[in-house]
């Protein structure tokens, strides 16, 4: 296997998570209607598919928080309104590195380019990038959500090359997803990393590289 000269990182999952308390925002979205509370922020996030619709955040929320009321015996319960009070919870800025991520950041830029190529528009994922303080550290930065395709696409995988003047097969992408990150690299001729934060089966996936943690990477650039 050719040691890639290049790696590009997913964001969400793979190099930040939230600070926010997920019951205290779940909480809030109902604090935004008259209804009471049910089910719980994670069988939300659970209930839903794939990232969410770039141009439309909040119907892809309502569609959890319909999911949920279901499985509680629940009808006509106010999706969109505790879709709309979650997002108003929402901090952006409310980010940090996932543990070995900073450092897997600094061992990518030792080697040579490295990148951000997220499914989020420039809108919702900038603020987490300026948080991070990673706008100075990396070369180029993809926000897919803003692009007529997404991940799994190739096209966004193309672009995020192209920027840093890598070939695909030199390039190493690192993500938490096997649907949209290892299947979307694979799909696009790079090599891909998994590295989920709550390890479960590979399926039928077959990515160059499984992570415990992002800075296993140190490993692979050896």
């Amino acid at each position: 296997m050719t040691t890639p000269t290049a790696v590009v990182f997913d964001l969400d999952g793979t190099l930040c998570e939230g600070t926010q308390d997920e019951t205290a925002l779940y909480e809030a979205a109902f604090e935004a209607t008259d209804l009471d509370p049910f089910g719980s922020a994670r069988a939300l996030w659970a209930a839903l598919d794939g990232p969410p619709d770039p141009d439309d955040e909040q119907s892809y929320l309502a569609v959890g928080f319909r999911r949920v009321a279901a499985q509680h015996g629940l009808r006509r319960v106010p999706a969109d309104d505790l879709a709309a009070g979650l997002l108003d919870a929402s901090d952006r800025n409310a980010v940090r590195f996932r543990d070995g991520a900073d450092a897997a950041v600094s061992v990518a830029r030792d080697h040579g380019p490295v990148a951000i190529l997220t499914n989020g528009p420039r809108r919702r994922q900038a603020p987490k990038v300026e948080t991070l303080s990673l706008d100075d550290r990396v070369d180029s930065v993809v926000y897919a959500g803003d692009m007529p395709r997404r991940k799994p696409h190739p096209e966004p995988f193309e672009a995020v090359c192209a920027d840093i003047e890598r070939s695909a097969e030199a390039t190493l992408y690192v993500g938490n997803s096997l649907g949209y990150d290892v299947a979307g690299a694979h799909g696009a001729g790079l090599q891909a990393a998994w590295c989920p934060r709550d390890p479960s089966d590979r399926e039928e996936y077959r990515p160059e590289y499984v992570f415990d943690r992002p800075d296993d990477l140190t490993d692979v650039l050896a």
